[in-house]
């Protein structure tokens, strides 16, 4: 449901041509969050901007920042590795001061930048 919204919100934006990304990079973040964490709240915010679109993941699980594989041979565990291929930008934020409460990884598309289909 939540890769169909963002799909559906690249295309009526005029952003289909990013679209595929956005869909693959969110549900690759999404996905972590539910393998690697006990989260027990994810919100996401998609920003929609004339040249760019932006989607936020956020979990109230803070722990270690998240970063791409190194070893790129194995199976699985390579979600960031895509997003990292895919998106102009990408990076996580911590909240909360000192003893952070919750964490966010995002992604930025820009329209004829590396995600565009």
């Amino acid at each position: 449901m939540l890769r169909d919204l963002i799909v559906a919100l690249c295309r009526t934006t005029d952003h289909g041509s990013l679209a595929a990304a956005a869909q693959l990079c969110t549900s690759e973040i999404v996905t972590n969050v539910y393998r690697h964490t006990a989260a027990r709240l994810i919100h996401v915010d998609v920003i929609i901007a004339r040249r760019y679109v932006d989607v936020w993941v956020h979990d109230d699980l803070p722990k270690e920042l998240p970063a791409p594989p190194h070893d790129t041979d194995r199976e699985g565990g390579l979600g960031l590795f895509v997003v990292d291929q895919l998106a102009d930008q990408w990076g996580a934020s911590l909240y909360g001061g000192l003893i952070p409460t919750s964490k966010a990884v995002w992604f930025r598309l820009h329209e004829g930048g590396r995600g565009v289909a």
